[in-house]
C-alpha cells in the first residue's frame, strides 16, 4: 500500500510516518521507481507505536523493544528475555518524574497560598 493509505488507515499524518521511518521505528520496501511500499506488517508495527507512545516511552527506547513486542489483540507481549527489566526501568524513570512533578506543584501551592493575604500597595 502507499503511504496515503497507510497514514488512513493508521489516523496518523504521512509526515508521521516519514518520521518514524527516520527513528527507525518503520521500514518500509521500497519499488522500483522508489515510492515507499507499505504492508500489513508496517501498519500493525505503527499502531504498536502509537500504542507505546501512549504509554509514555520515547521513540528510542521504542525503536530498542519493537523487535520484541508482538501484539495478541488486548495487549502487547514482551518476546525477549530483557525486555522486561527495559520495561520496568523506564516505568521506575516515570515514577520519579511524577513524584518531582508533584513536589513541585505542592511548592507552588504553598507560595499561592502563602499570598493570599498580601495586600497591594500602590505608591
Amino acid at each position: 500500500m502507499r503511504i496515503g493509505e497507510l497514514a488512513r488507515r493508521a489516523d496518523v499524518s504521512t509526515r508521521l510516518l516519514r518520521y518514524y521511518e527516520e527513528q527507525g521505528l518503520l521500514a518500509p520496501r521500497r519499488n522500483a521507481s522508489g515510492y515507499r511500499d507499505y504492508s500489513e506488517a508496517d501498519l500493525a508495527a505503527v499502531l504498536r507505536v502509537r500504542r507505546l507512545l501512549a504509554a509514555g516511552l520515547p521513540t528510542a527506547t521504542i525503536a530498542s523493544v519493537l523487535p520484541c513486542l508482538r501484539d495478541d489483540g488486548a495487549a502487547l507481549v514482551p518476546t525477549c528475555p530483557d525486555l522486561l527489566a527495559e520495561l520496568r526501568r523506564e516505568r521506575d524513570r516515570m515514577e520519579q518524574a511524577i513524584a518531582d512533578l508533584e513536589s513541585s506543584r505542592d511548592a507552588l501551592t504553598r507560595v499561592i497560598e502563602g499570598g493570599t493575604g498580601v495586600t497591594h500597595v500602590i505608591s
